[in-house]
């Protein structure tokens, strides 16, 4: 186990470098200009020079790679943040981010786990295709439409909620107010439906298979009730697709989504993404890929090593 973890975070890294040059490559291809303010265009054009973005690509790569291992310098924001590193304007906007998207976690695991496991032990009966059925028709629509109809249902029709996310300032100077968290309903449902979707039918389909199995059968021969069977043996096997699942999505929620940020104006991660190809902040640009990069791969390699611990059974380091 130990040695697989090792080769694969050795694989990690290797694919991060190289998805990393060509992000860096592709990103300084596409064209400068300065702006129209002659001091901030004098600002910014020494800047580039110090980088040696008039040097060949590769050597412009050297001296971008030396001020990350050296300054941990992942560049300049010069259009969104005038004069901020890329790494600050980064770190400031996770926060928003992680919030809506850890609440919408925590209310869709529980009741997407719940309406699965429901819908397997109903097999074939009505609950089961209404439940599959309003499953389908969830998963289905992105969730945009779904940010749409909850702003036309929760604001216009019934003025539940608020439009758009509240400000800091107008929240009472902190994200983690009641007001705050008021504002984050909407995105929170619009992020919610599509993922208690996918955890309904993940989980209906692998209880479904374990309720089937043979050692469920023998379990009900040695006196177990069909109750005490799923609760003991059923539910225990079917948790070890799904957990893995979880904590991909549990690191996910750091990439946040650039959609609904944009339609909520939360100042999140995903906005900033939109928001620095649209103003042609290279280097926030940049900086934002990696994060997304890193953020892919780190999901997919904590993903494969945990099913190793959370079933002995599975033995990955061996032939």
């Amino acid at each position: 186990m130990g040695k697989y973890v090792l080769k694969r975070i050795g694989l990690m890294l290797f694919v991060f470098f190289v998805i990393m040059t060509m992000e860096f490559i592709l990103v300084r291809m596409l064209p400068r200009e300065l702006p129209v303010d002659k001091v901030q265009a004098a600002a910014i054009a020494s800047r580039w020079e110090a980088l040696g973005y008039n040097k060949p690509i590769m050597a412009q790569f050297w001296i971008y790679l030396k001020g990350i291992f050296t300054k941990w310098d992942f560049g300049t924001s010069w259009y969104i943040d005038f004069r901020e590193p890329a790494w600050n304007v980064l770190i400031n906007r996770l926060t928003p981010t992680v919030l809506v998207n850890l609440y919408s976690l925590l209310f869709s695991i529980p009741l997407g786990i719940g309406l699965g496991i429901f819908a397997a032990i109903k097999k074939n009966k009505w609950q089961d295709s209404l439940i599959s059925t309003m499953v389908m028709v969830f998963v289905s629509v992105p969730s945009y439409v779904y940010a749409f109809l909850v702003q036309y249902f929760l604001y216009f029709k019934l003025g539940w909620l608020p439009l758009q996310l509240y400000s800091v300032a107008d929240a009472g100077g902190t994200y983690f107010s009641w007001k705050m968290f008021h504002s984050m309903i909407a995105p929170i449902l619009a992020l919610s439906f599509g993922e208690i979707a996918g955890l309904c039918r993940f989980t209906r389909a692998e209880l479904t298979e374990t309720l089937t199995s043979d050692y469920m059968l023998l379990a009900r021969t040695k006196g177990l009730t069909k109750s005490q069977a799923t609760t003991r043996h059923a539910m225990k096997n079917a948790m070890v697709p799904i957990l893995p699942m979880l904590i991909s999505s549990f690191i996910g929620i750091l990439g946040g989504s650039m959609i609904i940020e944009q339609i909520f104006s939360i100042p999140g991660v995903g906005q900033l993404y939109i928001k620095s190809i649209t103003l042609f902040d290279y280097d926030v640009f940049m900086m934002d890929s990696i994060f997304y990069s890193f953020i892919s791969l780190l999901a997919g390699i904590v993903v494969d090593i945990s099913y190793g611990f959370i079933d002995p059974r599975i033995r990955m380091g061996e032939r």
